[in-house]
């Protein structure tokens, strides 16, 4: 039974799907606005675009950049965002310092680090520095989200700093930590192709912008589908992961 309800949402979300591409098509062809194609001209552009030679060259440093920046950010926001969360005297201090740096847009910090970083750091540093913020702070919840009972056990058995932080800290806050990792993977995505707009010799934003600015319209949409196919793909790897992970935590109830 489960199986079969989970076909049948699966149907109906794809049924959904193609009832709003139909759409899409009837409506487009009913205003034949040159901005706007049809699907199936987006399709047939699609066919051109991704079975060229020069599909990879533009796709593979993309997904470096993002995934390059996405993990670096990460490393640094698990890491500082459990040492803040354990610590109140830390975060007190960090926590302006904090709230003012994410505030800021990082497409605007992509000049000062085309300047202090070179073109291809640039990438890098504007993907890490707005990816970094959910992580951190969920993490910084997550830390703090230790349950008491939890806390009195790792005493009782004098863990040492490193078993606790391994053994309690991070699997009491890996729920949050994957909810930032997942919000953190969508703007990795998002600030890719801000970076590569602004200067880049190849990669989806380069070929997008590229496909705009020659009034290439199917083409321009077969990389904005794209880059919704790989937000899809990359969130649905990720919740795989997590409940990979994370399955202790919704262990099956048993009734009588």
């Amino acid at each position: 039974m489960t199986i079969t309800r989970r076909l049948g949402g699966l149907a109906h979300r794809w049924a959904l799907f193609a009832f709003v591409v139909v759409a899409w098509e009837l409506v487009t062809r009913s205003v034949d606005d040159l901005l706007f194609p049809p699907p199936s001209e987006i399709a047939r552009a699609t066919a051109d675009t991704w079975f060229s030679g020069k599909f990879a060259e533009d796709v593979l440093p993309s997904l470096g950049r993002m995934l390059g920046g996405w993990a670096i950010a990460a490393v640094i926001g698990i890491a500082l965002g459990v040492a803040l969360g354990r610590s109140r005297v830390a975060m007190d201090y960090a926590g302006p310092a904090m709230h003012f740096f994410r505030a800021i847009p990082p497409p605007l910090l992509v000049p000062f680090f085309l300047v202090t970083m070179g073109l291809d750091g640039m990438h890098t540093g504007t993907i890490v520095f707005g990816a970094v913020w959910p992580i951190l702070l969920n993490s910084v919840d997550g830390a703090r989200s230790v349950d008491a009972v939890k806390i009195d056990t790792a005493r009782t058995f004098r863990l040492s700093r490193a078993q606790w932080m391994v053994g309690v800290v991070l699997p009491a806050a890996s729920p949050k930590i994957f909810a930032g990792l997942r919000v953190s993977l969508s703007i990795a995505l998002i600030l890719m192709v801000i970076s590569e707009l602004v200067g880049a010799a190849n990669g989806i934003g380069r070929e997008l912008k590229d496909a705009q600015e020659s009034y290439q319209n199917p083409a321009m949409w077969t990389w904005i589908v794209l880059l919704g196919l790989l937000g899809y793909l990359f969130n649905s790897m990720l919740l795989i992961a997590e409940r990979h992970l994370l399955g202790w935590r919704s262990a099956p109830s048993r009734t009588a």
